[in-house]
């Protein structure tokens, strides 16, 4: 099943829902507005005054009103959207691997204080990973093959979903900064 883009009612997109949690924004008259066409009726019970079963139509995007305004911290960061922010390339080797023979490197190793954050890391091979061991790059001597990045809410959320609907896509690829390697 396809999931919902919530935004924000400024327009900024802020996760991605089930339509159960959909449903309930709509049923708590939360949803300020909505784009694209519905995707999905939920149907609920059959009303005893008038016997009529009640439908609910689920829109790919939805706006909210409420206590979600406004991330300030950066998206999670995780193997499965590092690698996709990396487009699954070893950043030492430049080759295509499999998830499996993908890790995360530490710029700066985590033994000498590096932190766990995204611009600190990126995707490597294993055999990369190995090799550079407790170093930094420059002394492996094995340049990065590009800048790690924080990526923005928008390109989290076009990171983090495998089946996003045409009006998801092209909403957030309109979100997402010129410059952006994702796209």
């Amino acid at each position: 099943m396809h999931l919902v883009l919530r935004l924000d009612v400024g327009g900024q997109p802020m996760a991605w829902e089930t339509w159960e949690e959909a449903a309930a924004h709509y049923v708590r008259g939360n949803v300020a507005w909505t784009l694209g066409d519905p995707f999905f009726t939920a149907h609920g019970g059959i009303s005893r005054r008038n016997g009529i079963p009640s439908l609910l139509d689920i829109h790919p995007l939805i706006a909210v009103r409420g206590r979600h305004q406004g991330k300030i911290r950066p998206p999670a960061l995780s193997n499965h959207t590092l690698f996709h922010r990396d487009h699954h390339l070893c950043l030492y080797c430049g080759k295509h691997y499999p998830v499996r023979d993908l890790t995360r490197d530490h710029i700066m190793p985590l033994s000498r204080r590096g932190k766990d954050v995204w611009t600190n890391v990126v995707t490597a091979c294993r055999w990369c990973n190995s090799r550079k061991d407790n170093r930094t790059p420059e002394e492996a001597k094995m340049p990065l093959l590009a800048v790690p990045f924080t990526p923005t809410w928008a390109e989290y959320l076009l990171l983090s979903n495998r089946r996003i609907l045409a009006d998801q896509m092209d909403f957030l690829q309109a979100q997402v900064p010129e410059r952006s390697r994702l796209i």
